[in-house]
């Protein structure tokens, strides 16, 4: 499973001019499922959003998780994280899950995360989605679960 995180003052996601989910201060995170993702990667993911340390704490250093702050979590899925782009000019997305497994270890995410986080927003599986964002940093960071 990968993630793209993003560190966020706020961020929404739209489909079809309808908010489906908004968050304040926390974290974005862009998921795409991978073939040989399962339930251990799923919820090594879950550890990793909530765990990794990207808030500031007193001395200014980014020590404190998601967890630690309190902060809003949203979920995007996006499969296009797991495209092959070593070569040509085209993606190619051997490397990314069904759909069908791709929703399965993504509503499965949602579903663990909802349980260990008080406020956990989605956006909306396989929709066209507008997604806005207020950097926070900028802090971006890539977190990849085997």
């Amino acid at each position: 499973m990968i993630a793209l995180i993003q560190r966020v003052l706020s961020a929404r996601v739209d489909v079809d001019d309808e908010t489906v989910g908004a968050i304040g201060p926390g974290l974005l995170a862009l998921v795409a499922v991978q073939p040989t993702d399962d339930e251990a990667s799923t919820r090594r993911m879950l550890e990793r959003l909530l765990g990794y340390r990207v808030f500031a704490d007193e001395q200014g250093r980014m020590n404190r998780s998601l967890k630690d702050t309190g902060g809003d979590l949203l979920l995007v899925s996006q499969f296009t994280l797991a495209a092959d782009t070593r070569s040509g000019m085209r993606p190619s997305f051997t490397t990314a899950a069904s759909p069908e497994q791709g929703r399965r270890w993504f509503d499965r995410l949602v579903e663990l995360a909802r349980d260990a986080h008080p406020r956990v927003e989605i956006g909306r599986f396989g929709a066209h989605m507008k997604v806005q964002l207020v950097n926070d940093g900028p802090v971006t960071f890539w977190l990849e679960t085997p």
